[in-house]
């Protein structure tokens, strides 16, 4: 596995990402106003760590992935990321932690998908521009 993980290939997230690294927070790092927390995850394939800023969904301590990829058809790259390989690093402000993630569904997705369109109301309306349950991992 490579120590420093990768940034994306997309330009807007790798420069949110290169933002936080940057100042060493999380902090002041948004997107449309609402904050985000930086996970690291590795590589289903490639075993390579990878950088990826979501949304902050948190409760108690926990902390939500919201596999939503603005309501595209299929699940983002990092959702095979996480299915493989559930140990997550979460760095939230200057904080971080490493964290497991689980997949979670019936009343507890239910649960974190309302913490989740309350965090970031546009998941409401990424989940009515796909046929795909936007899938939600809690991690503790």
């Amino acid at each position: 596995m490579s120590e420093q993980p990768e940034l994306s290939p997309s330009e807007w997230v790798r420069d949110q990402t290169k933002k936080i690294l940057e100042q060493g927070t999380t902090d002041g790092v948004q997107v449309g106003d609402r904050p985000v927390v930086l996970f690291t995850t590795t590589g289903a394939k490639s075993g390579k760590k990878r950088y990826t800023p979501l949304m902050r969904v948190e409760e108690n301590g926990k902390y939500a992935m919201v596999a939503s990829k603005g309501g595209a058809p299929e699940h983002p790259a990092w959702y095979y990321n996480v299915k493989a390989h559930p140990q997550v690093t979460a760095q939230d402000g200057d904080k971080v932690y490493e964290l497991t993630a689980r997949e979670v569904d019936g009343d507890e997705r239910a649960h974190w998908w309302e913490l989740a369109v309350a965090a970031f109301p546009d998941y409401a309306e990424y989940q009515t521009k796909t046929d795909r349950q936007i899938p939600v991992f809690v991690l503790e």
